[in-house]
């Protein structure tokens, strides 16, 4: 249940093909959230190659695509806007050196506490959010400026070129899988196009839709260093801060699930921490080179795998080749048909999106299905931070629910005429009413001992409630005693003095999680 399609097959080959691939497919997306962001189209390329080459080179994950994203260009767009693309820059160091933090202190293995089906609506999510931006390419503007949707014969063109992308993307893995499918897709419908002299949207036809300058183009230079032009000081500093904070989080934790997702895929283990580090490094790169800054994109990830990646190369040369064709053959590059791309685009989503989701709804229990609808809805309809954060709360919420139930007692008198409690189950803040109402104090002889040996002391609203499981006795005259409670409640004892006796000897000692392998 909930199984990623596997792949494992590594070459040298296979990495540098499936590398030209995912460049050609990082243009438009790179120039496109620039735009998002309100930055000129050079500093979302320059992003995707910044990111993408650091993050191929010290990053957790290899064979994982990072650069330019539209999660982090939406929180861009206001600081943009308000202070200029210097403060952007300032903002973008600061979070990369929270990055890198975050992977020092090792916070990278916190996500694997993200549930599956947390995961599988964070895909579902991202596939729907990713077939949603290809829709724009089906529109052109009017003599108003406005954009609408192609005229018949265009739309009939568009989609008779999108469906060939997809079907040699399809077919030719069934015949060979000398070449990638998706690269010889875009070669194929690019040469059809100008061979032919079909009049579709290209390349540089959408950049200069998008800049509105009909001489825009993706020529361009080496990205020099400088330092953002902001003062230093704390009122700068209140300016970045929550965008830098927001803009690390949303960073972190989409590279990091697309992390996991490419795990599964390929049935290795990335390392989390490293990957922390290697996001940071990549953004206070980007902060001093005059670039927007990124994180891992699930789409270029999915094409580099299914296109055969595995390797760090395959990222070393998707940004080298970016930067080449930046350099040198920008022409080459403006003129492949947006067709081609949008059909890669659209078979990424038909293999990110987890179709067995429709099934699930009679195999997993209900509230499970409802985590992944939630998570996927509100993925779409706002971000993906706010998305795992909503679907992680539930999920805990839940999964209280459920074990506040699960908590009982068997009890029994002892050879010494005590009567024994043997707790079963986790007490914690949702079980604590249930927990208290095991006991019946009014009737216990006046020697009681409750026994924690099958139990967990969870949080301090447990602890509270043993203790006001004392005092019920201690207003009874009777002594009680606990046995095994875990090491963090001895401070009951500073409250419930002489009338509780905790056997330390018995007391066992809780393993807690490691970095081992983060």
């Amino acid at each position: 249940m909930f199984e990623f399609p596997k792949f494992s097959n590594h070459s040298v080959k296979n990495d540098i093909l499936s590398g030209l691939t995912v460049a050609l497919a990082l243009v438009p997306e790179a120039v496109a959230f620039a735009f998002v962001a309100g930055v000129d189209p050079m500093v979302g390329l320059y992003a995707a190659f910044i990111v993408g080459l650091i993050t191929s080179i010290f990053g957790g994950r290899p064979g994982m695509i990072s650069g330019a994203t539209g999660a982090m260009a939406v929180v861009m767009v206001s600081l943009v806007a308000t202070h200029g693309i210097q403060y952007l820059f300032a903002a973008i160091l600061l979070a990369g050196l929270f990055q890198v933090a975050a992977g020092i202190f090792r916070l990278g293995k916190f996500i694997r506490m993200v549930p599956h089906p947390v995961m599988i609506g964070f895909v579902n999510g991202l596939a729907i959010v990713i077939f949603l931006a290809q829709l724009g390419q089906f529109k052109t503007p009017d003599a108003a400026g406005n954009l609408v949707w192609l005229d018949n014969n265009a739309m009939m063109l568009m989609l008779g070129l999108v469906a060939l992308t997809m079907a040699i993307i399809h077919f030719l893995p069934k015949l060979t899988t000398a070449v990638p499918s998706s690269l010889v897709a875009i070669v194929s419908v690019t040469a059809i196009v100008h061979v032919c002299g079909l009049d579709t949207n290209t390349v540089v036809d959408f950049l200069r839709t998008m800049s509105g300058d009909e001489t825009a183009t993706l020529a361009g230079s080496l990205p020099t260093f400088a330092f953002p032009e902001v003062p230093f000081n704390l009122e700068t500093l209140s300016i970045i801060l929550p965008y830098a904070l927001i803009l690390a989080a949303i960073g972190l934790i989409e590279s990091l699930l697309t992390l996991t997702v490419l795990d599964e895929m390929t049935s290795t283990r990335g390392h989390s921490n490293r990957e922390c580090v290697g996001q940071g490094m990549a953004n206070i790169t980007c902060s001093v080179f005059g670039a927007m800054g990124g994180c891992a994109m699930i789409g270029q990830s999915m094409i580099n795998v299914n296109s055969g990646g595995r390797g760090r190369l395959s990222g070393i040369t998707a940004a080298l080749a970016l930067l080449g064709f930046i350099l040198f053959a920008s022409s080459m590059i403006e003129m492949i048909p947006l067709a081609a791309l949008v059909g890669v685009m659209f078979m990424v989503v038909i293999g990110t999106f987890e179709w067995a989701t429709f099934k699930l709804a009679r195999r997993v229990p209900k509230q499970d299905f409802f985590v992944i609808v939630l998570v996927t809805v509100v993925t779409v309809l706002t971000d993906l931070a706010i998305a795992v954060a909503v679907g992680v709360i539930v999920s805990a919420l839940i999964f209280a629910w459920e074990h506040a139930k699960h908590i009982f007692a068997d009890d029994h008198i002892n050879e010494e005429g005590s009567k024994v409690y043997e707790v079963n189950g986790p007490i914690f803040f949702g079980s604590v009413a249930n927990f208290l109402e095991l006991f019946d104090t009014q009737n216990d002889p006046q020697d009681v001992i409750v026994d924690f040996a099958k139990s967990r002391v969870a949080d301090h609203s447990a602890i509270e409630a043993i203790d006001t499981l004392a005092e019920r006795y201690s207003s009874q005259g009777k002594t009680l005693h606990l046995r095994h409670l875990s090491q963090d409640c001895h401070a009951l004892l500073h409250k419930a003095g002489s009338l509780v006796e905790i056997n330390v000897k018995e007391d066992p000692t809780y393993k807690v999680a490691t970095n081992t392998l983060y």
